[in-house]
């Protein structure tokens, strides 16, 4: 199993800050992170923690998903390692312009 946990589903007025105090009563939080929209700074409505260790994210798993934080049912499971988006842009035609 992964220290670094998935939360979705989390209240767009959910800070980092808030995420992290969520999660410490559950074990010690190495970092706690709401991902937000780059171009506007709102957050996406989800974010990640990652725990000290398996066991502390297994509690934390437990006693998180489904539970309801500032009006919403958070959805807590194991983060996905990040998939490759591939390379650069490219996108030319071509032969001459």
């Amino acid at each position: 199993m992964n220290r670094k946990l998935y939360v979705g589903n989390l209240s767009y007025d959910m800070s980092s800050q808030d995420l992290e105090q969520a999660f410490s009563s559950h074990g010690t939080v190495e970092s706690a992170t709401v991902i937000n929209d780059r171009d506007t700074g709102r957050s996406k409505g989800f974010g990640f923690v990652e725990m000290a260790t398996e066991e502390e994210a297994e509690a934390a798993i437990a006693a998180m998903n489904g539970a309801e934080i500032q009006g919403r049912a958070l959805k807590v499971n194991v983060a996905k390692p990040r998939e490759s988006r591939g390379g650069g842009g490219g996108g030319g035609r071509g032969g001459r312009w």
